[in-house]
């Protein structure tokens, strides 16, 4: 298994596993044979990874071939209690996503959810020692229909492609990121950097000290609501879908981008929601990962894990809606330019390397300086169905690392934004309440 794929095999945890959650809501109600059929021709058969399970997940895993796999045993079909509107869907997603997965079988199980909003649901659960959340958000959607017809997943490409070409610098650092430490990163973001910017800047980046000192000694983040020993149970909530052509009116009157703009409609929901139990710091910090495989390659077959991560701040200080806004465009304008992905990356696979319990250290010591976890995932801009029934929309969660017990979603599709909350129901914030008041700062922010 490749370094960074180990890695996140051996992060799973009780409270914390390595699980990302994807859920796509439906506008009828898809047979369950059929998802069956469907998934063995364009999710199993394309990516081998979907019928091997892991051996000898302790020490130097590897996939192998599952002799007993059967892509049925990983289909589940269940109704939605009444009345089978979106707060139960949601508390029934929160009871689904709890438990790990059984590292005796293929890694992956897919819940059909009868009755909801007149349709249906599927939640996919998937270790993230398979792929990140890029590389799956594709083959998920690539199970999906446009009107011409399926969206067949791309063919291996051969050669190294963009993956081995930017490991030359991460292996020069391996050495050093084993007696620094690594990272816990997730992916994300990916428009905060495109893969040939970064290969630009990893030729230098081995020189940049203030960018490796940046990771590895910032202090831990500030105590607030969103820190607490994590009780392994989750709760979620999605905001409703919001039009991309708003936010990016809105962010270009102000000379902001997207990601600006709901980065800082976030600042100021979790601004109202913290600062309830006392004084807000002026600023805590997420793992905003973006994604280093380019998004007009095709997906290998063996999947794999291409990422890098940023710390960035969320500047709780700026009170005011547009002061916000402004910050967040520096802070997140002054990313664009550092060496923070290379050096991540490098460090992930030098962690993957480590024994579990030189990684378990590690894990812990790097996310005791965030607060939460931002991805960003783009989706297709056309309208989509699976099985026969449209999609009405799409929201994967990144799973939380070590002591983090919130992660947050971003996801466009078919010319909307929603925004999905998963949170550890140790934390002192509901993730409903904190959804509606997501709703209310974006909505401020684009008037």
């Amino acid at each position: 298994m490749p370094a960074a794929d180990a890695a996140w095999l051996h992060m799973d945890r009780r409270t914390n596993p390595m699980v990302v959650n994807a859920l796509l809501t439906l506008g009828g109600t898809p047979e369950v044979d059929e998802v069956a059929r469907l998934l063995e021709r364009r999710f199993v058969a394309p990516f081998p990874r979907f019928r091997q399970k892991v051996a000898d997940p302790l020490g130097r895993p590897a996939f192998e071939d599952d002799p007993s796999f059967d892509v049925a045993s990983h289909v589940h079909r269940m109704a939605l209690p009444a009345p089978g509107d979106r707060a139960a869907l949601e508390a029934l997603v929160g009871d689904l996503i709890t438990p790990p997965l059984d590292h005796s079988r293929p890694l992956w199980h897919v819940y059909l959810i009868e009755g909801f909003d007149g349709g249906a649901a599927l939640l996919w659960r998937i270790h993230h020692c398979i792929a990140d959340g890029i590389a799956l958000s594709q083959v998920l959607l690539s199970t999906a229909d446009e009107i011409d017809g399926a969206l067949q997943p791309a063919p291996p490409r051969d050669g190294e492609g963009v993956l081995g070409r930017l490991t030359a610098v991460p292996r020069g650092i391996a050495s050093a990121a084993r007696r620094l430490g690594g990272v816990a990163v997730h992916e994300g973001m990916e428009s905060l950097a495109h893969p040939d910017h970064v290969r630009e800047l990893a030729g230098s980046a081995l020189r940049d000290a203030s960018t490796a000192v940046k990771l590895l000694a910032a202090p831990s983040d500030a105590q607030t609501g969103l820190r607490a020993p994590l009780s392994g149970s989750r709760r979620v909530a999605w905001s409703k879908h919001f039009p991309l052509a708003a936010i990016r009116a809105a962010g270009r009157r102000r000379g902001a981008t997207i990601n600006d703009v709901v980065v800082a409609a976030l600042v100021g929901a979790l601004q109202e929601h913290l600062g309830r139990d006392g004084e807000l710091p002026e600023e805590i910090h997420t793992m905003v990962p973006f994604n280093l495989r380019p998004l007009d390659e095709p997906i290998p077959a063996d999947l794999g894990n291409a990422f890098a991560l940023i710390l960035l701040a969320l500047p709780l200080g700026r009170l005011e809606p547009e002061e916000r806004l402004r910050e967040v465009h520096r802070l997140m304008a002054g990313i664009k330019n550092s060496h923070e992905a290379p050096i991540a990356y490098g460090m992930i696979n030098a962690m993957g390397l480590t024994p579990p319990w030189v990684e378990d250290r590690v894990l812990g010591y790097f996310t005791d300086k965030a607060s939460l976890v931002v991805t960003n995932v783009p989706g297709p801009r056309t309208p989509l169905s699976f099985a026969g029934a449209p999609i009405t929309g799409v929201l994967v969660w990144a799973p939380c690392s070590g002591s983090l017990g919130m992660t947050v979603s971003i996801f466009s599709y078919n010319g909307e934004l929603t925004v999905g909350f998963m949170l550890d129901t140790a934390l002192a914030v509901e993730p409903e309440s904190l959804a509606r008041t997501y709703e209310a700062e974006l909505r401020r922010i684009c008037v």
